[in-house]
């Protein structure tokens, strides 16, 4: 339905367009949700963008349609736009989301238009920006409400009534003289005491915080694990710095999602910087692809010793795809499974015994059961019983090491401080490929003379 509605938007607006309606297109673009005119955006070539962007009738839509703008193609169109236009636009968006535009644009536009902002958002702004692009500092929003231990509920709540310049308030956070953050409360506790009461006594001083300095990562496992819609940021003196709420937490989800899934790709998000750019993007692939290349030289090369027992045993050569191929899929699925766990705060390094031998267990099982039914297609196919057991063996054997390797590679990359996300597909494939190769030839060796 949303598709639909989505098809028939884009199909009015680049009608409008053509036909040069600014007048039409203005009242059609008022209507529509900021985030809808967004995704209409990537129907549209840049120079589309830059003209619709001007015809949204309020500056503060206009600055929302570009902070919900995927950040690849929000620097691009930015650099079009004129520096006024800009400027005049980032000064109506959050703190957060100019951070992150300006954070992205080239140094001397970045410049310019941090002199051009007011003077509180500036200095917002460049707060923000010397934070790491992916702590907590680097996403918060510093437009958080605060409120005095010492207050009552009365003055608390007068003050809520003119918080309307604040981010949305889920949970009202209470500070001492010093700014230290010391208690949370919740607006029904807030209206459900007398106005009489003060805050010290009504909030609850076990707080959930994370750092300015915190993974960006982290933070969503936390929000995730507690079911909280917000949670304050706080600098190393304990004291309340910036506010982080459900909607940052989604885009960081997704965004580190996207991340691990290119990665296990054997790429990376800079490729969809590139669009079309063919150069720059096969730069990016090559790296693993090249260490998939190594890897299947040296399963060549492995062949290649045991040339002896292929010449011997020529058959053999039927089932050396089956042999990889299963290995390799087995260690991609464990290793999917560690990396996600990894990601996700299910799995840590005081669980890799326990894991390593439940997927040792599991690749036994579904060692036998696959040995034992490729061991039955060998022996009525080349009409050989020991080819049969050679395959069969080999095959449970390799399953089993596929399924270890799968942890182990996966762990090892945790440990040394590489996203393990990457050892997965080609590193994985490659190895589980080399070793089912030794495993099946060094079987057939074994049993060479039953063979011929």
């Amino acid at each position: 339905m949303h598709e639909q509605k989505m098809q028939l938007l884009q199909g009015t607006v680049s009608k409008l367009l053509r036909r040069g309606a600014t007048t039409n297109l203005k009242k059609a673009l008022g209507k529509i949700h900021p985030a809808d005119i967004a995704h209409l955006f990537r129907y549209f070539s840049l120079k589309d963008q830059k003209t619709l962007l001007a015809l949204v009738p309020e500056k503060e839509q206009a600055a929302d349609v570009l902070s919900e703008i995927e950040p690849d193609a929000q620097f691009k169109l930015a650099e079009l736009l004129d520096k006024e236009f800009l400027v005049s636009i980032v000064q109506q968006m959050a703190d957060d989301d100019g951070a992150e535009l300006i954070r992205n644009l080239p140094e001397d536009l970045a410049e310019e238009i941090l002199d051009a902002l007011h003077g509180d958002q500036s200095e917002d702004v460049e707060q923000l920006l010397g934070y790491g692009e992916d702590t907590a500092g680097g996403i918060m929003s510093t437009d958080v409400l605060s409120l005095d231990q010492e207050m009552t509920v009365k003055q608390a709540i007068e003050i809520l009534q003119d918080a309307s310049d604040y981010e949305m308030v889920f949970y009202l956070y209470v500070v001492d003289d010093h700014n230290h953050l010391v208690g949370v409360l919740s607006l029904r506790q807030l209206l459900t005491v007398t106005p009489s009461t003060h805050l010290r006594d009504l909030m609850t001083t076990d707080v959930l915080r994370v750092r300015t300095d915190m993974d960006q990562e982290e933070v969503a496992d936390l929000v995730a694990k507690y079911n909280i819609l917000a949670v304050p940021v706080v600098d190393e003196h304990g004291k309340l710095v910036g506010l982080i709420t459900v909607d940052d937490v989604i885009d960081v989800m997704r965004d580190e999602a996207t991340e691990d899934i290119l990665r296990m790709a054997g790429t990376s998000e800079e490729e969809l910087l590139y669009g079309y750019k063919s150069f720059h993007v096969a730069r990016l692939r090559l790296p693993w692809l090249l260490a998939t290349l190594v890897g299947g030289v040296v399963t060549g090369s492995l062949m290649w010793f045991y040339k002896a027992t292929l010449e011997q045993a020529i058959m053999l050569i039927s089932f050396i795809p089956v042999i990889t191929g299963m290995g390799g899929n087995v260690g991609g699925q464990t290793s999917t499974i560690i990396v996600r766990g990894f990601a996700t705060g299910r799995i840590d390094f005081s669980m890799v015994q326990q894991i390593f031998l439940k997927e040792l267990r599991v690749g036994l099982i579904m060692g036998s059961v696959c040995g034992l039914t490729i061991a039955a297609v060998a022996f009525f196919w080349h009409q050989n019983l020991y080819l049969g057991l050679v395959v069969g063996i080999a095959m449970a054997v390799a399953i089993s090491v596929a399924a270890c390797m799968g942890v182990l590679v996966t762990v090892f990359f945790k440990k040394v401080g590489i996203d393990p996300a990457i050892a997965s597909s080609p590193f994985v494939q490659t190895v589980n490929d080399i070793t089912g190769i030794l495993i099946y030839f060094s079987t057939a060796t074994l049993f060479i003379h039953h063979l011929i």
